[in-house]
């Protein structure tokens, strides 16, 4: 886990620290070695900004209604289907139980920790107060074994969602669930809904933890990538240029035995009933840690229609590339018979399986490859934002760049050549247009999530989709601009778990 409380001695000229012990009360300054005072005071995540931002949410947008859920993180124990595993989850199930509700309606969640390890809730893709962002040592404390803590807060923004701890490894255990705020004037062009959440599953396989790989990769060092060549370094042939494989050579660091959808393997698979004719939005989640996924339906073509949540000019394709984190829902026109729903792990050997049926026929072979797979596949990067959801035109006031590395000493991953512990904030101030530049000076692909805000992808083309998390290609560069209209501190880190925890975060930091 990456240290989250350097001493003194360690910490460098303006590092990041949010007093131990504080929580959401913390004051959160910039710091600098040797005593010296702060030089430059940070928004708190229980600040009167955080607060009155929270107020504008619920008399602008807010409903008055109030949503609640029970939720109990803990041990349990998992038929994936065939396959028993030890793990961790919340209620006893994955994906844990949905969460629904409309847009601009007040949800209260109350998380009660039965984990022998302190947990958080991260509410992934809302632009909710920071105090209620989940973030251990930065947005709150993080919540005891046997302790509860109620999460509350208004939920601004329609889509496709979900949630997971931010504690160290928990996310590759079982520890995830959707989020699906409703929007009320949707729905004419569908007739009914799946959620489809995709994982890669290795916790309580063979005696393995998500802890004991990220040990081994830190010990062992860094793998070596399809090519025969490492991670590391600013080198044109590992550009993902070959349009049969967008994410270039090497797409992960971890082989997973199982890759699920819905937290079932092939040999019992989640199934969607439906008649011929119907239109279902699929709403998908990738929930995996270290795995892209590329999703087709066998003998189908599926219409995009969102990107983390926000609508998108429509395109329509074979097949989909979802990196970890993002989220896509696509409307697919429903044949007759028995149809595969098939996450391929992208650049990884092994899928997850489920089915659509509308009428009789065999269930597929879970092995089988839907030669919609074999077409190039729709990224997000190819995507526009619709024109009611686009930023206005403007200039940024603040360009912040973000140079993504890696260390070859060892499995380090950097931003601007300093790991999280020993990171310097970005810092912003409410009202500004903030345009982030992701510089990836590696030769692997980083998804690359912003929290409490969405982003537009900024492009030659015109207005790119608006987002929460972006795939940043090997030795590529992607620029997106956001507003500065939710004040506190917010993370910004790579969604590959073992790249993030080995490093690669820093704050977005909003300045008094």
């Amino acid at each position: 886990m990456i240290e989250q409380f350097p001493s003194p001695a360690r910490l460098s000229r303006r590092n990041f620290l949010v007093l131990a012990g504080l929580g959401a009360a913390a004051t959160v300054t910039a710091c600098s070695s040797g005593g010296t005072p702060p030089a430059t005071p940070y928004v708190s995540p229980d600040s009167t900004a955080v607060k009155a931002a929270e107020q504008v949410r619920r008399t602008n947008i807010g409903t008055g209604n109030t949503v609640t859920a029970s939720l109990k993180a803990g041990p349990t124990r998992i038929d994936l289907g065939g396959v028993q595993v030890d793990t961790w989850a919340y209620d006893g199930r994955i994906p844990g139980r949905e969460i629904r509700l409309r847009r601009g309606d007040l949800l209260r969640a109350e998380l009660t920790n039965d984990l022998p390890a302190e947990s958080t809730i991260h509410w992934h893709g809302l632009a909710l107060r920071n105090d209620m962002d989940g973030v251990p040592g930065l947005t709150q404390s993080a919540i005891a074994p046997s302790a509860p803590f109620t999460y509350e807060f208004l939920a601004p923004d329609a889509g496709t969602h979900w949630f997971h701890p931010h504690v160290g490894m928990q996310l590759d255990r079982g520890l995830y669930a959707p989020v699906i705020v409703e929007d009320p004037a949707e729905g004419a062009d569908y007739d009914l809904e799946a959620v489809l959440v995709l994982d890669d599953w290795l916790d309580g396989v063979a005696g393995r933890t998500p802890d004991q790989q990220l040990d081994t990769l830190r010990r062992d060092g860094m793998p070596m990538s399809g090519m025969g060549m490492d991670h590391g370094g600013m080198n044109g042939m590992g550009a993902a240029t070959d349009p049969a494989n967008p994410l270039g050579a090497d797409t992960g660091d971890v082989d997973y035995p199982y890759y699920l959808i819905n937290g079932t393997l092939g040999a019992d698979p989640f199934a969607v009933r439906a008649r011929p004719g119907q239109r279902v939005r699929l709403r998908i989640i990738n929930a995996g840690a270290d795995t892209p996924f590329r999703l087709a339906v066998g003998g189908h073509q599926l219409t995009v229609t969102h990107s983390d949540g926000y609508p998108v000019q429509p395109v329509t394709g074979s097949s989909l590339l979802i990196g970890m984190g993002e989220r896509f829902d696509a409307i697919v026109t429903l044949g007759d018979g028995v149809f595969p729903i098939v996450a391929s792990a992208e650049g990884k050997q092994g899928q997850g399986f489920a089915v659509i049926r509308t009428g009789a026929g065999r269930t597929p072979d879970a092995a089988v490859r839907p030669r919609e797979l074999d077409v190039p596949p729709i990224t997000g990067l190819q995507l526009r934002s619709r024109e009611e959801v686009r930023l206005d035109r403007r200039n940024p006031d603040r360009v912040h760049e973000l140079m993504l590395g890696m260390d070859m000493s060892g499995y380090r991953w950097t931003i601007n050549g300093a790991t999280y512990d020993q990171h310097t904030p970005l810092e912003i101030a409410e009202g500004q247009r903030v345009r982030l530049r992701f510089v990836n000076q590696t030769m692997m692909f980083h998804p690359m999530h912003l929290h409490g805000h969405t982003f537009q992808v900024v492009d030659d083309h015109g207005a790119g989709a608006r987002k929460d998390t972006t795939l940043v290609l090997p030795n590529q560069t992607v620029e997106v601009d956001l507003d500065a209209d939710n004040p506190g501190q917010w993370l910004v880190h790579c969604h590959n778990l073992y790249h993030g925890e080995a490093g690669m975060m820093t704050t977005l930091s909003y300045t008094e």
